[in-house]
């Protein structure tokens, strides 16, 4: 890997979320490097999807690397051609000299990642509620310490209403509106809540079927949620990428702290990392 400043951002997201704990059907790391060495002033773009609105952003703003969540990549490619939109853009980076790197769900897994950020957004502070694994947790070959898990569960202290529960998620996610599925033959709103089932993104294989009184993800397939609500479940839909894009901004602070930001000076290198403008949840509500 020839470029210094895309083997460095390669190393910092190593550290802040180790490859090893993506899911084994995952498409993760450096995506694509681009041969073509960038002058001058060097941004880093973090982004959730890799769209044409937010590569034109990143040309525009002398972008060397793209981390962008989601897999640009994710099945087998038999051919990159211009016909194809997707495939475009990734010939364009290289073309521009810009390199893509993605975490996706080892980003999600390990501890103070995608997951725990949705959790936190649900309890006023940690002595409102408690934040475990979902799943089996993750522990370092090496070390034996965990590293992360699938999935959050929350669990109250104290039981919050449902309502309220709702005003939380919607105030940490900016949103002005979610879709929510009723427990079959609960009250709406007031229903008594103790226990939070949370997967980033679409978790309806992951939370189908867990001991809790909501499940919260981004989307599920439609008869997961006629499966959930029967078997007594709330469910919270807050769109898929909405549960994603919060956490860019930390990322972009522990990007900050990992990155040798000395050396890059000691280069005469210039480097800025920036949450794009341009990513967006790719459906509205009108």
């Amino acid at each position: 890997m020839s470029n210094f400043l895309t083997k460095s951002v390669c190393e910092a997201m190593e550290r802040i979320a180790p490859l090893r704990l993506a899911s084994s059907w995952d498409n993760v790391g450096l995506l694509l490097e681009s041969p073509v060495q960038r002058q001058g002033k060097r941004t880093i773009m973090l982004t959730t999807d890799l769209t044409t609105s937010v590569l034109d952003e990143s040309v525009a703003k002398d972008t060397s690397v793209i981390v962008t969540y989601h897999p640009t990549i994710f099945r087998s490619v038999k051919a990159l051609t211009l016909s194809n939109p997707l495939q475009a853009s990734l010939l364009r980076c290289a073309a521009q000299g810009i390199s893509v790197y993605s975490p996706h769900t080892s980003l999600d897994t390990v501890w103070g990642g995608i997951n725990d950020w949705l959790a936190e957004g649900c309890i006023k502070n940690r002595e409102d509620g408690e934040i475990r694994a979902l799943s089996e947790e993750r522990l370092n070959a090496t070390s034996g310490k965990s590293e992360g898990a699938e999935g959050r569960l929350v669990t109250f202290r104290e039981p919050i209403l449902m309502g309220e529960l709702q005003s939380r998620i919607k105030a940490h996610l900016k949103l002005t509106h979610v879709q929510v599925g009723y427990a079959f033959s609960k009250k709406p709103l007031t229903s008594t809540i103790r226990s939070i089932a949370i997967c980033a993104g679409s978790g309806g294989d992951m939370l189908v079927g867990r001991n809790a009184d909501v499940y919260l993800t981004g989307e599920m397939m439609h008869h997961d949620v006629l499966a959930a609500v029967a078997a007594g479940k709330h469910v919270i839909l807050c769109g898929h990428t909405n549960t994603e894009r919060g956490y860019l901004p930390l990322l972009a602070q522990k990007l900050r702290q990992e990155l040798p930001l000395q050396d890059f000076q000691d280069q005469g290198l210039e480097v800025d990392i920036l949450v794009s403008e341009q990513d967006r949840h790719p459906l509205e509500i009108v």
